[in-house]
């Protein structure tokens, strides 16, 4: 039995003892365990524990030391190669470029002929997400400054993101003052891929989303509409926007919800918008969207890479 395994049977005999009926004095506490419980599974189901693909190279983008990311070159580029950026998830909380990239990613993108990066940026609380998207920005500034040396076509650049960092690049992509605070702007970014995010509409979600994530949206986005407004993705994205969007989803309710509402408001926007719907159901199918991404034989792997030929064709 592999560790992740005997970690997700643990929890899982955790959790139904802590869903045993108490007595009323307990049951404060016996809650508190079943969301930390659900909160665990839920990050363990969305890491994977692989070793890192070989050949990064590692650079810092800022003074702290979770401003870091990993680029991978394009494999037998012969002119400077499109590059894709990825931003992990982890409920802004938690997750790192190290366990939440997925083992595809860095593999498929430089054999397919474009540069990869995944970064980490700064957490929640020791972070607003304000500054996470900022982070976002900054990372692909220092990858653009590098451009000569890395082999990248600055004209080409795409950002991706999972879950928290779906989140993230939407919000860099419809609010361009993170892009202009690093010396960019939506003229930078080719197109945004926010993969199975449901936080695109920060209110809607903290009224109506999963209960499981209550406690992290209200940890992330605090009470205060306007600034849950300004974080929102789908209320930011009245024109200018980046000019491009593929927005992929599994059959998560909520997550569906926040899709459809991000598109229409970006079309509205004037971006030209895809929208990829795919099967997988709950923190599994989340989960696998992005381990898989970049897989051959996965599905959305195939829309992916259309899509960025489209977007990167000159």
């Amino acid at each position: 039995m592999t560790k992740r395994n005997c970690f997700g049977y643990a929890v899982l005999a955790a959790f139904a003892v802590a869903s045993v009926t108490v007595p009323a004095p307990f049951a404060d506490a016996r809650e508190k365990l079943r969301d930390r419980l659900r909160e665990r599974l839920a990050e363990r189901m969305g890491a994977d524990e692989g070793p890192k693909a070989p050949g990064s190279e590692t650079i810092s983008y800022g003074s702290d030391a979770l401003q870091t990311l990993d680029v991978w070159r394009a494999k037998n580029a012969k002119r400077p190669a499109p590059l894709v950026v990825f931003v992990h998830g982890g409920g802004w909380k938690r997750g790192s470029k190290d366990n939440a990239t997925g083992r595809y990613k860095p593999v498929h993108y430089p054999g397919e002929g474009y540069a990869f990066a995944s970064i980490n940026y700064r957490l929640v609380p020791d972070a607003t997400v304000e500054q996470q998207a900022a982070d976002v920005a900054s990372a692909v500034k220092a990858l653009i400054d590098r451009v000569d040396s890395l082999g990248i076509d600055r004209r080409r650049i795409a950002i991706m993101g999972h879950s928290a960092g779906a989140h993230l690049v939407a919000l860099v992509g419809t609010d361009e003052k993170y892009l202009r605070a690093a010396g960019l702007g939506f003229a930078d970014i080719a197109g945004v891929i926010p993969i199975d995010g449901a936080a695109y509409d920060v209110p809607a979600q903290m009224k109506d989303g999963p209960p499981i994530m209550q406690k992290t949206y209200a940890q992330a986005f605090g009470t205060d509409p306007a600034r849950q407004k300004a974080l929102s993705p789908t209320l930011q994205a009245a024109a200018p926007n980046a000019p491009q969007f593929l927005l992929l989803h599994v059959q998560r309710p909520d997550g569906v919800r926040q899709a459809e509402a991000l598109d229409r408001a970006l079309t509205a926007g004037g971006s030209r918008v895809e929208r990829g719907s795919f099967s997988g159901e709950g923190l599994q199918g989340h989960a696998e969207i992005n381990r898989r991404l970049g897989d051959p034989s996965y599905a959305p792997t195939a829309t992916v890479d259309a899509w960025l030929k489209r977007v990167f064709a000159r």
